[in-house]
Parts: C-alpha cells; sequence; structure tokens
C-alpha cells in the first residue's frame, strides 16, 4: 500500500491522467454529413464564396484591364503620318514619322521631339490642334 499512496502523491502521475482524460474529450465524434449531390458534402460550400470572390474580381478588374491594354496596342500600331496625338507628359503634337518603337511629334512649327510609342496616351480627332 506504500508504494500506491506514493504512486498517487506523485504530480506527474496526475499530469497524466489528466492530459488523458482531456485527450479522450477532444476526440472528433463520427461523421454524420451526407455526401451531397457532388460526392463532396460541405466542402463544395466551403469553396464556394473563394470561387465567387475570383469571379467578381474577373470581370471588376482583370476583364477590363486586358480590354484597355487591346484598345491600347490596336491605336498605337494604327497611328500613321498627321494623326494628331496626347503623349504620357500631356504633350499635345502632330505626328511626322513612325518607327518600329519611337514616333518623331511635332509640337511647334520647326521643333519635332522623338517618342517612344509606349509615351503615346490618346489619339485625337482630325483637326483638334489648329495652329502648330
Amino acid at each position: 500500500m506504500l508504494k500506491c499512496e506514493v504512486i498517487l502523491k506523485q504530480p506527474l502521475f496526475w499530469s497524466i491522467l489528466v492530459f488523458i482524460t482531456t485527450a479522450y474529450a477532444q476526440t472528433a465524434p463520427a461523421a454524420t454529413t451526407s455526401a451531397g449531390p457532388f460526392g463532396l458534402g460541405g466542402n463544395l460550400t466551403s469553396f464556394l464564396p473563394i470561387i465567387l470572390m475570383f469571379v467578381v474580381l474577373y470581370f471588376l478588374m482583370i476583364r477590363p484591364q486586358m480590354k484597355r491594354q487591346k484598345e491600347q496596342k490596336s491605336m498605337m500600331d494604327a497611328l500613321g503620318k498627321g494623326d494628331e496625338i496626347v503623349t504620357a507628359g500631356g504633350i499635345l503634337g502632330k505626328v511626322t514619322k513612325v518607327a518600329d518603337g519611337y514616333v518623331t511629334l511635332e509640337i511647334a512649327s520647326g521643333t519635332e521631339v522623338t517618342l517612344q510609342k509606349s509615351a503615346v496616351t490618346t489619339l485625337l480627332p482630325k483637326g483638334t490642334i489648329k495652329t502648330l
């Protein structure tokens, strides 16, 4: 009997006993959810908000940006001599020469500037710039 009393008085014994009972209390109950129509059960419904966010992100941000890039590229490809443009720096002028990646722009009579095509932001209607 002396041995049992010594074991029961030790704190290690009680901490192990408490750990074991909490471990049994934390075991998960048996799964009772149904498989659902696709065999996924609750998994499909948990991913539904994430999928919905990606769809909204695509239609509100990605698709309009791709459309803008396509319009910008087609505008740069269509640049020709005599077009009136606005650059990214706000300079207005008339195109005098178009090369592969560069555009020569007349900003005043006798004053020409060479710019990269990517600096062109807007193509103005003909006759917008009256005095050059």
